[in-house]
């Protein structure tokens, strides 16, 4: 059942029983202090303009019309005419005891759709850091709870597994390889792309080795399409180790990385050609769009493939849009990006709409979000002002969960601890993230997250640990 509905239905026929026209919004809406009750109906005031009347008698005769007998506890006038409304907690309990004994907790199930959602989207050869932390965790409680409803989703995991770098990757590990330190190099993942960045930037003669590296293995030279594989089979199987910490559901068959879309792109950058979408400008093939202006107010200009035949993330990403509404068959793709790829994306969708690869009856949604912080207010670093890797921060929620679990229960079994330890340290780390407001910057505070008071993952843990262990 939902509540502000019904509230909506019984405001409403109040209103109209008042002297309003059928036509009304009550505008009913959750009470931002609990002052103000559990709902607020804000409609009053605009219904009495129309009307000609004082909003606060308006409310007054609203009132004595009103009828939520069983439903609120108490009603009441404030201000210039809102009228808040106190929920009965007899008719809360009544309807958390019917979900309880729901098998869907009393959600009604819409109709069906298949829907791709975008998140996580590491890099490979790299590890996975606290950048990549929101999109995973966010997007995996979008994709549990759209199953629960019933649809038929899709994980993408848009790993970045194509582009120049990789030709300097695989010279590099080939030369650990005839050096017999190749297993050992990827061990260190970060350490590993460091090291192939710096020969790559010192070293000319390797430079120019990587960058021959890169066009036979676009071309589908056999052994540079095995070395690349070497290099992402290690980094996803290092990332679903994360993953299973996290307990999230990605596995590597809902890995849709950046190279499944490459044999697309030259007849994208063609058809739009023929379209007329695209254009020659300066050597680079560039669509131009009148819904954005660059700084002379001009229609910007997006570069769809470089001069030097390369193509840029736009054009994957439009590729990617097409392939989810043609091949997947979508009929909704959710993306969890962070909010600074918003425009970036816009771009890309305008030009799939005018080319017509996406029709506008399927979103493409955005649904971004803000960055993590550190207490100083700036990006979450280490103290040495490094990316935290993803597996650091974990491993450290864990030791801090045990320290605090084995303070509160020196007498618990050590098995217990340590499965305690691990529900209260990732718990933490996912909760603190889930209870926040999804696009804005929050900040990252072990003594918040951890705190065995207030609404933290810890209390939800410890309280409900003990009732799990003793069910059958």
């Amino acid at each position: 059942m939902n509540i502000q509905a019904l509230l909506s239905e019984k405001v409403s026929q109040a209103l109209i029983a008042a002297g309003a026209p059928a036509d009304c919004e009550p505008q009913v809406r959750q009470s931002a202090k609990v002052q103000f009750g559990d709902y607020q109906a804000n409609g009053v005031m605009a219904v009495a303009k129309k009307l000609g009347m004082a909003p606060r008698q308006l409310a007054e005769q609203v009132l004595t019309h009103l009828d939520l007998q069983g439903i609120a506890s108490k009603t009441e006038i404030a201000g210039p005419g809102f009228i808040n409304i106190f929920l009965d907690p007899a008719f809360l309990a009544q309807h958390v005891d019917a979900a309880l004994k729901s098998d869907r907790l009393g959600v009604a199930q819409p109709p069906a759709q298949t829907i791709v959602v975008d998140y996580s989207a590491p890099n490979v050869a790299k590890e996975m850091h606290v950048g990549h932390l929101r999109s995973t965790i966010i997007g995996d409680a979008s994709v549990r709870t759209l199953e629960f409803l019933g649809h038929n989703v899709i994980r993408a995991n848009h790993v970045g597994d194509w582009g120049t770098q990789f030709g300097m990757l695989i010279a590099w590990l080939e030369k650990q390889q005839q050096d017999n330190a190749g297993e050992m190099a990827l061990a260190d993942l970060e350490g590993f792309y460091r090291d192939a960045k710096k020969h790559y930037d010192e070293d000319e003669a390797f430079a120019e080795r990587a960058r021959s590296y890169v066009v036979k293995l676009q071309g589908g030279d056999e052994y540079f399409r095995q070395m690349w594989r070497q290099l992402v089979d290690i980094t996803m199987s290092q990332n679903q180790l994360t993953y299973d910490r996290l307990n999230v559901t990605l596995t590597r068959k809902d890995v849709m990385g950046e190279s499944l879309y490459n044999p697309m792109l030259a007849g994208i950058v063609a058809d739009l050609k023929a379209k007329g979408l695209a254009v020659e400008s300066e050597g680079a093939t560039v669509v131009f769009l009148d819904e954005y202006k660059n700084k002379e107010g001009e229609p910007m200009g997006v570069i769809i493939q470089k001069k030097d035949g390369g193509y840029l993330y736009t054009t994957t990403d439009i590729a990617c849009a097409k392939y989810r509404y043609e091949t997947l068959h979508a009929d909704r793709v959710l993306y969890y990006i962070d909010s600074r790829q918003h425009q970036h994306l816009m771009q890309a969708w305008t030009i799939v709409r005018k080319a017509g690869y996406v029709p506008d009856s399927v979103p493409l949604e955005h649904h971004m979000f803000g960055m993590m912080l550190g207490k100083d207010g700036k990006p979450f670093k280490t103290r040495a002002g490094g990316t935290v890797k993803l597996a650091d921060l974990l491993d450290e929620a864990l030791e801090r969960a045990r320290r605090l679990v084995a303070e509160k229960n020196p007498d618990m079994p050590a098995d217990e601890l340590e499965k305690l330890a691990n529900a209260v340290g990732i718990g933490a780390v996912k909760y603190a993230d889930l209870s926040k407001n999804r696009t804005t910057d929050y900040v990252f505070d072990w003594d918040n997250m951890l705190a065995f008071e207030g609404n933290t993952a810890p209390v939800y843990a410890v309280c409900l640990y003990p009732c799990a262990v003793r069910l059958p």
